[in-house]
């Protein structure tokens, strides 16, 4: 791969706006990126890893599957939410979260003193 970045120093320019001018050409081309990219081999996994790793993905969601259905395990909440709180709670008012906090605990239903 030959990439020409060639820069011409122009009556008034000074060495430094010359490097300068050089080394934007240079990184516009994206020679620097693929160098660095290219600097350490990584392997690509073979087909046979790529299915026992799925294989085992699909038996690992299975056996969790069955454990939600018996009971054993409580399903976790999505990521964003607060964990106990679900959808219809979530969209409470202010002073619904206010009235329903539990006395003594600190926390967004806490009136603040100013």
């Amino acid at each position: 791969m030959a990439v020409n970045a060639e820069v011409q120093k122009s009556g008034t320019e000074n060495a430094l706006a010359t490097i300068r001018k050089f080394s934007r050409r240079v990184q516009g081309t994206g020679l620097v990126k693929t160098v660095r990219a290219a600097r350490y081999f990584a392997r690509d996994t073979s087909k046979i890893v790529k299915k026992k790793r799925a294989l085992k993905y699909i038996k690992r969601r299975a056996e969790y599957k069955q454990l939600l259905k018996e009971g054993k395990v409580v399903e976790t909440p999505t990521r964003g939410g607060r964990p106990g709180q679900n959808r219809a709670e979530g969209s409470m008012s202010a002073s619904n979260a206010r009235d329903n906090a539990a006395p003594g605990r600190l926390g967004e239903g806490t009136p603040i003193a100013r």
